[in-house]
This record gives C-alpha cells, structure tokens and sequence, in this order.
C-alpha cells in the first residue's frame, strides 16, 4: 500500500502507473491548455479566457484546494491569426511549473517539451529542479512535433514521417533517462544526438520519478508511449471506439511488460440545466467561433497530426470551435458526471477538463459535479488525501 491506499480502493491503485498524482482516484482529473490565450476554446467571445498569469495563479489555487490532480500546459510558438486571438499568447510550460509548484501542495504540474526544440540535456536538469521545488510534483509531456509552422519558426524542417520524429524523440528519452538514473559519465552515439562526457544534478529521487506523459494516436506515437510513457493521452471521438482504443493501448504495454495508464481530453460547458448549457454552447462554438482560426487548426492538423481520423473534421467541426476536436462535456451537473462515468467505464484512468474561462466556470463543477463522481466511487473526498 502507498500513502494514498485507503479501504475500498485498491481496484484503482491497480489501474494507474505514474506516481502519485495517478493513484488518488478511479479517475483521475486535470485541467489542460490553461497558459494558452483562449485554452481549447477557438472563439470570440469577450469571456473567452486570457492564459496570463494572474488568472493561471488563480486556477492553480483554486483547483490544489478542491483536490484536482493535475495542471497539463500546452507548449505553442505562435497562433492563428484569427479575430479571436486564439493561441497567440502562451506562457512557457517550464517557467509556469515552476511558479505554480512554489505556492501549491497537491497537484502535479506537467511541462511540455517538444523534443525538436529543446537539448534533453538542459531539459533533465529543468524537470528535476522542478521535481525538487514541488517535493516531487512535476511532471513531463513529450511532444515529438508536429506543427510545420513551428519548426519553420524554428528554422527546421519538419520530418515528413512520423518515424523520424519520434526516433529523434527516443534518443532525446534515453539521454535524459540515463541522466536522471545517475549513470556515470557517458556518451551517446545516436542518428540525432552526439555526446560526450554527459552527467547531471540534482536528479529525481529514485523512489519518486517524474512522471511521463504522452500524446500519441499514430502507430509509432503508440509504440514511443508505450515503450517510455506511465500514462498515453488520446483523443476520444466516440466511446465505443476510444473503449476499444483503450483495450488495444493496455494490451500492447502489457505484451511489453509494462502497465500504462490512459488519459482524454474533454472540454465542458456545465450549467443548471441543459438548455442553458447547449444554448451557451451554440452561442461561442457556432455563433461567435473564430472561423479562420478553426479552419486554420483543422487543416493544420489534418496535414500534420495523425490525432483525429480524415472524416472527424467534417462531422466533429463545432468541436474545434468547441475544444479544439476534443471530446464535448455539455449539459447539468448530473449529465456531465454521468458522461465521466461513461468515460471510465470505457477503460480511460483520467481526463483534463477545459473551459471557456476556467476561473469563471469551474466553481459549479466544484461544488455539483465533484461530490456526484464521488458518490459514483471516481473520487475520494479531498480529505482522505490532503
């Protein structure tokens, strides 16, 4: 048993791998894309959310006290040029992890790394100071890449096959695991990485990793998460796909020796009652979205990311003025718990959640749709693990 084992609750701790921030709950839950002016939402709405820092502190408190498990920032060089202004100010993953984990206690606070952009090995001293400033909180996001304008921004080419990315991206892993395990002076010999004389301090404590996330959906993302990530994070289109997405994740790690959680993300739009909710939703998603910014991110990806299959663009579109094509959350507090249900009854160990403006948004999924997961058996009370 570790220190968050109580009565009743071992069937989670068995469905998680990934350190503590994982084992808390059955379903475990995090806010995603809260340093990106506008979060998921593509929109013009003038509520839409700022991604500055005086709201992120306020989020960052505001969801250590009501026992969320995690805050996962995005990493974007530049935005999309729409009326809305979506994307074109981000705050630096690592500079925020810092920040948040020096005046919070609870959650984790994940950096995302491009690995095309940034040296693994000042990336290994980053991560574990950050470990250390958090008393073993942080965590890290790999992204291998895939924004063509980024890597233009960069001076790069972005590589036309998805294998080259992310065999650049394990040598990038294995560099800096090797730091981290305090391995004597090595040298690396790689396709991508020349080194010499390479070592590290301070490094994560041996009994509390830093935890490893992933987003994948391609083969080789899959292959690259399960062969280095504790938790893959996938879109979910449909349940019944993303249950059997699931199944086939947690097979192929098994075949490999390894468990691996999974996570979604999800984006909500929770009122009193579902009129309001579905109004609210038309009113930002149809009637306000930032059309040129959502056909601008929809072509990107559909170019450059293999996360969403061909057709998803058509039938999902609202979804990216929504939430970026993740899955939607909309209706009363008793709908959106109830579909978070739904979401762990598919197999998936965690979710992020987003909003509009999340400090806006986020008291009434405090108060009515945390105690329904936990009346569920998704969530302990805050109490068992503060």
């Amino acid at each position: 048993m570790n220190e968050f084992t109580s009565a009743g609750h071992l069937e989670a701790e068995s469905r998680h791998t990934g350190g503590d921030f994982a084992r808390r709950h059955t379903l475990t839950l995090g806010i995603f894309s809260s340093n990106l002016s506008g979060g998921l939402a593509v929109t013009t709405v003038p509520e839409s959310w700022s991604g500055n820092w005086a709201d992120n502190l306020a989020l960052a408190t505001m969801i250590d006290t009501a026992g969320f498990d995690f805050m996962l920032p995005v990493a974007r060089w530049n935005g999309f040029n729409g009326a809305g202004h979506y994307a074109e100010s981000v705050l630096d993953p690592v500079a925020l992890a810092a920040a948040v984990l020096a005046v919070t206690k609870q959650i984790t606070v994940f950096s995302t790394i491009h690995t095309a952009f940034h040296h693994p090995i000042a990336i290994a001293k980053q991560l574990a100071t950050l470990h250390e400033i958090g008393a073993g909180r942080a965590g890290l996001n790999i992204v291998c890449g895939w924004n063509k304008n980024e890597y233009t921004m960069f001076g790069m080419d972005l590589p036309s096959d998805h294998g080259t990315r992310y065999r650049m991206g394990q040598e990038w892993y294995e560099i800096m695991s090797r730091i981290w395990r305090g391995d004597a002076p090595f040298e690396y010999a790689g396709q991508h990485f020349k080194l010499g004389d390479v070592t590290g301090k301070p490094r994560p404590p041996a009994g509390r990793p830093i935890p490893i996330l992933n987003a994948a959906s391609s083969p080789e993302g899959r292959e690259f998460a399960v062969r280095n990530a504790d938790t893959l994070f996938t879109v979910l289109t449909e349940l019944e796909k993303g249950r059997t997405d699931v199944s086939s994740f947690k097979t192929q790690a098994r075949a490999s020796g390894r468990e691996i959680g999974v996570f979604t993300p999800t984006y909500v739009v929770c009122r009193p009652t579902r009129a309001e909710a579905e109004d609210y939703h038309r009113y930002y998603a149809d009637e306000c979205a930032d059309h040129e910014a959502v056909e601008k991110l929809m072509a990107l990806q559909g170019l450059h990311s293999r996360s969403f299959e061909p057709d998803a663009y058509q039938r999902f579109k609202i979804r990216f003025a929504g939430g970026s094509g993740v899955y939607p959350l909309i209706g009363t507090p008793d709908d959106i718990a109830d579909e978070l249900e739904r979401i762990s009854q598919a197999g998936f160990d965690g979710a992020t959640l987003s909003f509009v403006n999340y400090v806006a948004e986020l008291p009434l999924f405090i108060s009515e749709v945390l105690p329904r997961l936990e009346k569920k058996g998704l969530r302990l009370p805050v109490e068992q693990f503060a």
